[in-house]
């Protein structure tokens, strides 16, 4: 029986710089929106890919002829195709022409190794997948296991036009792998677009709750799970960080480097852009060399990242005439970002004629991805910002319902319209993150430790597993990061337990320096000096190792996971 809904407390609402405590969600699918910008902007470009550019009536168009040719392959409501692709116009349309014609769009990563592949598709039941033909091998290579009856190719130079087209089939064309010609699994993008002209509109009408796609957990702990979102979780993530943002304009750009694949580059990056008639500049790879040639080019007015791209943007040795004064919004998310790097980041942004601050914001990709955002002028240090509209959070002492009172630590718990529907095939997992509190609301238990103070701005800490236990006591590593961020020869700091058989386990930091600065041992006792002043003598660093640089998960997150794996194999070693 549900429990009566009661108030649930909400201090941040008088922080909100007139963003509104709550909005009106339409119970549509996600391409409804889309439509919609399209009606009132048919003229204002949707995206832009290299020289490719395309506008929003043009756009809509892409979508319903590849929703036809998905029916004409035998496509139907309810199936699910996987998208294997980076940020390329194909993964955009195919993405909302599955939604058009209410099918559910499974997302991967195309630089999954070819077992994981496998274990995708066959994990949401995939009826056919697209993939670029750099990628078919890894597909011939699970040939046996695969249980797609469809297999679409499609290359970069299908999005593109006259020189540009020429050239890269002149250059990168002959790098790519050849496809049999009998290979009956495949069908190559444009015959399977020509296939579907004829077709009749597949147009289904869904609603809110109607499953729209499937992304994954995992990548830095856990086990890998299917997150099943629907349109509402979508829609309502499009809207609130509009809302939450102020600052998306008709025709202004974002720099969408962000993977479509990813929460953060779905939800953020290309759907809540395109729901308020902006631009999404679809970037399919970057380096930190072309990291600055973009920037210039495109001139975007906004961009989104993770710390480590921010972390690559003091990097940048072509960076001296980069003008940054057109920037409206700088978003963080997706890890957790230090603030001695948000200062760096800051400094490094005034000084390239921008007046904005990066913004961080929180979220997993359970609910979609972001939940909470940092208010623009009211910035508070160390805080990942106040809650979305309709977004409501809660701190409880771990694996319990007990909220903790204000200022104290323990589970972030969130509750919102982009909670997520469930784990796919996992009703166990998904009883234990989604959970009926008393208060009548269900709630997203979220692995992740962090405090509310009596505001109600939230302070993330660390994952829930990722807390080190030395000596009886409790240290979180990003506080011991934070730290060590603040000397003025580091530019970045992950810090790990490595176990230990007196103190059960001991911190470790791996530390990659500011250029122009040698590891030496000199340098560590400067580095543990500066600690000894800040930190408590449990949890000062045992050991320091120096690195050129972390290593990073398929979407640019530090891969804290492998470095515990490497300090664990040699333990084992001795």
């Amino acid at each position: 029986m549900t429990a009566e809904t009661k108030t649930i407390p909400t201090p941040w609402a008088a922080y909100s710089e007139g963003v509104p405590l709550h909005l009106d969600y339409p119970d549509c699918a996600m391409v409804d929106l889309v439509e919609k910008s399209a009606a009132e902007t048919p003229d204002v470009l949707a995206y832009t890919f290299y020289t490719t550019k395309v506008n929003y009536k043009t756009f809509l168009e892409e979508i319903r002829q590849c929703a036809k040719s998905l029916t004409a392959m035998g496509i139907k409501p309810g199936d699910k195709v996987t998208i294997c692709m980076p940020n390329a116009p194909q993964a955009v349309v195919m993405f909302y022409a599955l939604n058009y014609m209410g099918a559910i769009a499974n997302m991967v990563h195309p630089l999954s190794a070819q077992e994981e592949i496998a274990f995708y598709l066959k994990e949401s039941g995939s009826v056919a997948a697209l993939t670029l033909r750099q990628f078919y091998p890894k597909f011939q290579a699970i040939r046996s296991k695969l249980t797609i009856d469809m297999l679409i190719i499609t290359g970069i130079e299908d999005a593109l036009h006259g020189p540009m087209k020429l050239g890269y089939l002149a250059t990168q064309g002959r790098k790519l792998p050849k496809i049999p010609a009998d290979d009956s699994l495949v069908l190559h993008w444009k015959d399977f677009i020509r296939n579907g002209k004829n077709q009749p509109d597949p147009r289904c009408p869904r609603k809110g709750n109607d499953t729209a796609a499937i992304l994954y957990s995992g990548g830095t702990t856990g086990t890998t799970k299917g997150i099943l979102l629907s349109n509402l979780n979508f829609n309502a993530l499009g809207m609130q960080t509009g809302a939450a943002g102020n600052c998306l304009e008709k025709g202004h750009k974002m720099l969408s480097i962000m993977p479509i694949f990813h929460g953060f580059g779905l939800g953020v990056c290309i759907h809540t852009v395109l729901i308020h008639s902006a631009t999404c500049i679809l970037v399919p790879q970057f380096t930190v060399e072309s990291y600055a040639q973009l920037l210039k080019k495109h001139k975007p007015n906004y961009i989104a990242g993770v710390p480590t791209l921010y972390e690559a943007l003091l990097r940048l040795k072509k960076a001296e005439d980069l003008d940054l004064s057109q920037l409206e919004g700088v978003f963080s998310g997706g890890d957790s970002l230090s603030m001695e790097l948000k200062h760096k980041v800051d400094a490094f942004l005034k000084s390239h004629g921008s007046t904005e601050q990066v913004r961080e914001g929180y979220g997993t990709t359970e609910c979609v991805t972001a939940s909470c955002l940092t208010p623009k002028t009211l910035y508070r240090e160390g805080s990942i910002g106040i809650p979305f509209p309709d977004t409501y959070y809660k701190i409880v002492v771990p694996f319990t319902h007990d909220e903790v009172p204000y200022g104290t630590i323990g589970e972030i718990c969130i509750s919102g319209p982009t909670v997520m529907q469930g784990y796919l095939d996992k009703p166990k997992e998904t009883a234990q993150t989604l959970q009926l509190h008393e208060d009548g609301l269900v709630w997203l238990h979220t692995g992740d430790l962090g405090l509310m103070d009596k505001d109600g701005f939230i302070y993330f800490k660390q994952r829930l597993k990722r807390m080190i236990i030395t000596s009886g006591y409790n240290v979180y590593p990003s506080q011991v990061e934070n730290v060590i961020d603040a000397h003025e020869a580091v530019l970045m700091t992950t810090v790990i337990g490595v176990k230990d058989d007196y103190k059960m386990q001991r911190v470790k930091a791996f530390v990659v320096l500011k250029p122009g600065y040698t590891p030496s041992e000199e340098l560590k006792e400067s580095i543990l000096a500066h600690c000894k002043k800040r930190i408590a003598k449990y949890a000062l660093p045992r050991e320091i190792e120096f690195r050129d640089a972390l290593p990073k998960t398929l979407v640019g997150k530090v891969a804290y996971t492998v470095l515990e794996k490497e300090e664990a194999e040699k333990a084992a070693a001795k």
